[in-house]
């Protein structure tokens, strides 16, 4: 099972440093205070920077009970672990226009159907590849402030994107592509002019 804690000791060990035992020790060491105030930046980072398939939900809300001053007929209080939109509205409402202000979405849809990404911090629901990547981004992070070489820092930069890129596109092809609705313009593009229906 995956943690925290064995991220952070692969990337020390990628950089030829010692492992760490623990996060959350009351005296710790220099390596252990790093990824301390590191890891926790790195990680919400990772979560938030693609639509990986272990932070995905779903969530059906009902309108706050005021709303909006003016523009939209309804707002929505999110859901309190809410990271970011994936879509919004079921398969066949097509666009769902909507306004995220000051924690709250804007819009006129009278009951809300939400795929939203969460911060997933329990690491041993992520996958490997989700895994790799958090290594190798602390490895990243970590190489400078543990080697001080900064010709190491850039080489392992120079690393980093192609695990990155990988990791999204392995993770993005568990998710079918999504197929455009039944739109009047679509109809039209693909409609003959001799067509009577047109």
């Amino acid at each position: 099972m995956t943690t925290a804690v064995q991220i952070c000791s692969n990337a020390l060990l990628m950089v030829g440093a010692q492992t760490i035992n623990s996060l959350d020790a009351t005296d710790l060491s220099d390596r252990q205070r790093i990824c301390v105030n590191l890891y926790p930046m790195i990680r919400d980072y990772l979560l938030t920077s693609h639509p990986w398939n272990c932070c995905r939900k779903r969530a059906t809300l009902n309108p706050d009970a005021t709303a909006p001053a003016f523009d939209w007929s309804y707002s929505y209080t999110l859901p309190v672990d809410f990271s970011r939109i994936d879509s919004i509205g079921q398969q066949a409402d097509g666009i769902v226009d909507y306004v995220i202000e000051s924690g709250k979405l804007l819009c006129d849809e009278p009951v809300l159907y939400l795929r939203y990404l969460w911060l997933n911090q329990n690491e041993s629901q992520w996958s490997p590849l989700m895994v790799m990547a958090a290594t190798m981004t602390m490895k990243a992070v970590l190489a400078y402030p543990i080697t001080q070489s900064t010709s190491l820092e850039q080489l392992i930069d120079t690393e980093l994107e192609p695990y990155l890129r990988k990791a999204r596109a392995i993770d993005s092809q568990d998710t079918p592509p999504q197929v455009l609705g039944d739109y009047p313009l679509l109809q039209a593009r693909y409609t003959p002019f001799g067509d009577p229906g047109f």
